[in-house]
């Protein structure tokens, strides 16, 4: 269990030191800083990925090849295990990395590549064109409370 732990930090860690992610404590936020906070955001759903045939996180298996964010607007680049792993657990992983993300605040759009699979055309067709899940409600809303 504890090799596990490591290799989950040690692919966090490296993932966000090969995509200049940093952290930052002040209340106050730049646009650069938001980009940033957004980023690792990305970043933490992804690693809540797991590729279902092996169960190991996709960052940890470093499967994610590029991640753009441009005005809530998010294209992610993947390569999967091999070209011929089974396209349902590459249709899988692609699904969640959409999900996944366009939940987060301020997403407003994801688009997955899935690249270097036998059917990498035909999964990135359904995931991009399937229809968005439901955005959480937010957290930050004051609830109202009654004695």
């Amino acid at each position: 269990m504890l090799h596990w732990k490591r290799a989950y930090i040690r692919a966090h860690v490296s993932a966000m030191v090969k995509y200049g992610i940093r952290s930052n404590s002040t209340s106050y936020m730049s646009q650069e800083e938001q980009l940033q906070q957004t980023r690792r955001k990305i970043f933490d759903e992804l690693t809540k990925i797991v590729d279902p045939e092996i169960g190991v996180s996709i960052m940890e298996l470093e499967l994610v090849d590029k991640v753009d964010i441009n005005s809530g607007k998010v294209n992610v680049d993947l390569h999967l295990t091999s070209p011929f792993c089974p396209a349902v657990f590459g249709f899988k992983i692609a699904q969640d990395v959409r999900d996944n993300i366009y939940k987060l605040p301020g997403i407003n759009e994801v688009k997955v590549n899935v690249s270097n699979h036998f059917m990498a055309d035909a999964i990135n067709k359904q995931v991009n064109e399937s229809k968005y899940p439901a955005k959480p409600a937010e957290s930050n809303k004051p609830s109202s409370t009654t004695t």
